[in-house]
């Protein structure tokens, strides 16, 4: 099911939980990103690596964010979706966070998020039509 996703997709968000074993799983993830480029001559790109459960207080979250933002360099998204009780809580109410509690931090992320999203677009976008 993955791969059929990755075939029918332009480009790929990819969250990613600041701990220590999700490094290892980004790896095999770019390695099968990777294998669907090769394998199906599928051209599909990298919208961005979205740091999640993000809690600056502690090393090992600031550790992980280096290392991904040193190996990956622009690929990881400057917005960063903290970690939150009140986006823990939204699903067991059914919601979305923007309906659960539209002011939270974690909320307020993801409108950046998307913003940001929407932007690396719009860049791209012209630096298309600029070099045509």
């Amino acid at each position: 099911m993955t791969l059929n996703a990755l075939i029918a997709a332009d480009s790929v968000l990819i969250p990613i939980q600041c701990e220590f074993f999700a490094l290892e799983g980004i790896s095999q993830l770019m390695d099968t990103i990777d294998r669907v480029r090769d394998a199906f001559s599928h051209p599909i790109q990298i919208e961005g690596i979205l740091l999640t459960m993000y809690d600056d207080r502690t090393n090992l979250t600031r550790q992980v964010a280096d290392d991904l933002k040193e190996f990956f360099e622009q690929d990881v998204l400057s917005t960063v979706i903290p970690r939150s009780v009140r986006l823990a809580e939204a699903p067991s109410f059914g919601k979305p966070i923007l309906f659960y509690d539209p002011r939270s931090r974690g909320a307020e992320s993801y409108i950046k998020l998307a913003k940001e999203i929407l932007e690396n677009e719009r860049r791209r976008r012209q630096a298309t039509q600029s070099a045509r």
